[in-house]
C-alpha cells in the first residue's frame, strides 16, 4: 500500500482475519498503519519502496495525493488497484469536472482559472458568491476560498497562492450526500446506501446511515452517476462520490479513489465494510453484501480525544483510535453508533456529542 495513515491501518484491520499480511510504504515514521503490517519508511518514488512492493500480489493506495507517476511505475511491475487513470484524474479538480462533463454528470457550473484577469473574467460570467478551489492538493477544506463580493478576488487569487485553480459557482443545496460504491475486477459492481454528511471548517464531522428521508429514486439516480464513472475509470476498487441534493436533482462534486471517511460507518453499520469490500475487489474475490444493518452514525474526531470509557458507555457505541496525537484540524478517531430507529439513534448520537472532546458535528 502507498501511504500508511488511519485508512490503510482499518484496510489492513479488515484484511487480516482474511490470512493477508501487508507492506506501507509512506516517508513518515512510525504511521498510523506500522501497528499492523510492515512500514517502509521511504518516499513514494523510492527504488526501496518500490521493490518492496513489487513483491506483493497486489498494490492499492489510501490517499489520493500520492505520485501517480510512482502508480504508473509500479503498475508496470505488480497490478495496481484503483488504476493510476482513475488517480490521475481525482488529482487534479479540473480534469475530474470536465470528465463529468462528458459522462453527462450535472456538476456546479465551473471555469478554469489560471491567472488573476482569469479569475475576474470567471466571476464575471459565474457571479457571487463562488468557490476558488486550486486544481490540486486541496482537502479537508483547503486550497479553498469563498468569494462572496467583488473585492475579494485579488484576497482568494493570493489565499491559494496563486495556483492553478476552478472556480465554481455556488450551489444552493438542501443537503450533502456522498454515496460509496465498489467494483470488482470482474466488472462486479455493489452501491451502498446513499448517507448524509455534515461539515465544520470543510472538515466531515458527522456522517448519518443511511441518509434519512432517503427515496428509491434519489439512490437510483446516485448509481446511475457512480455506474457511468466506474465504467469510464475501468474502476476496481471502493470509490466515493460526493454529491449535492438541490431538490430532487444531484449535482457531483467530487471523487475520492479509495475507502473514504464518509463510509467509516459500514464497519459497524453494514454487513460488509468498506475495507473489506475494497480488498474483496483489488483481490478478485466475490464482492460483500452492501445493505446496512441498522440506523447509524459516525462522528469525527478532530484535534481532542475523548476518554474510552465515557464513549463505550452509550450503548452501541464503538471506538476507533488512529494513534496518533490530538492537535487542532487533526483527524485522531472517529466513533459509529447505531440504534432500532432513528429517534434512538438521534438520542445516542446527543449523548455522544455531550461528551468533551467529541464535536457537536453540527
Amino acid at each position: 500500500m502507498l501511504g500508511a495513515g488511519q485508512l490503510g491501518r482499518m484496510l489492513a484491520l479488515a484484511g487480516i482475519p482474511l490470512g493477508y499480511r501487508f507492506v506501507f510504504v509512506d516517508p513518515t515514521p512510525n504511521s498510523p498503519a506500522a501497528a499492523v503490517g510492515e512500514q517502509v519508511v521511504c518516499g513514494y518514488d523510492d527504488p526501496r519502496g518500490h521493490d518492496a512492493l513489487a513483491d506483493c500480489q497486489v498494490v492499492t493506495y489510501e490517499f489520493e495525493s500520492v505520485p501517480v507517476e510512482a502508480a504508473e511505475a509500479l503498475a508496470a511491475r505488480v497490478p495496481v488497484f484503483p488504476p493510476p487513470f482513475a488517480l490521475r484524474v481525482a488529482q487534479d479538480r479540473l480534469a475530474e469536472k470536465n470528465c463529468f462533463r462528458s459522462l453527462g454528470i450535472g456538476t456546479a457550473p465551473f471555469e478554469a482559472v489560471g491567472s488573476l484577469e482569469d479569475l475576474t473574467r470567471a466571476v464575471a460570467n459565474l457571479g457571487l458568491p463562488a468557490v476558488l478551489k486550486t486544481r490540486r492538493l486541496g482537502y479537508d477544506g483547503k486550497g479553498q476560498f469563498v468569494l462572496k463580493r467583488a473585492d475579494d478576488v485579488a484576497h482568494a487569487w493570493a489565499a491559494v497562492g496563486q495556483a492553478e485553480s476552478i472556480l465554481e459557482g455556488f450551489v444552493r443545496f438542501q443537503r450533502e450526500l456522498s454515496l460509496i460504491a465498489v467494483r470488482g475486477r470482474d466488472g462486479e459492481v455493489e452501491f451502498y446506501p446513499l448517507v448524509e454528511n455534515h461539515h465544520q471548517q470543510g472538515i466531515l464531522r458527522k456522517t448519518i446511515a443511511p441518509a434519512p428521508e432517503l427515496s428509491v429514486d434519489l439512490q437510483f439516480a446516485a448509481e446511475a452517476y457512480a455506474t457511468r464513472i466506474l465504467e469510464h475509470l475501468e474502476y476496481v476498487g471502493v470509490i466515493a462520490i460526493e454529491l449535492f441534493q438541490v431538490g430532487e436533482l444531484l449535482l457531483v462534486n467530487e471523487i475520492a479513489p479509495r475507502v473514504h471517511n464518509s463510509g467509516h460507518y459500514s464497519i459497524e453499520g453494514s454487513r460488509t465494510s468498506q475495507f473489506e469490500n475494497h480488498l474483496r475487489a483489488i483481490l478478485g474475490l466475490p464482492l460483500g453484501d452492501t445493505s446496512a444493518l441498522s440506523p447509524s452514525c459516525m462522528l469525527n474526531l478532530v484535534g481532542a480525544l475523548p476518554t474510552r470509557e465515557a464513549v463505550l458507555a452509550v450503548p452501541d457505541a464503538h471506538l476507533h483510535l488512529y494513534g496518533k496525537s490530538a492537535r487542532p484540524g487533526r483527524k485522531v478517531g472517529h466513533l459509529t453508533v447505531r440504534a432500532k430507529n432513528e429517534a434512538e439513534l438521534a438520542a445516542r448520537v446527543a449523548a455522544l456529542q455531550a461528551i468533551p472532546g467529541v464535536s457537536s458535528g453540527e
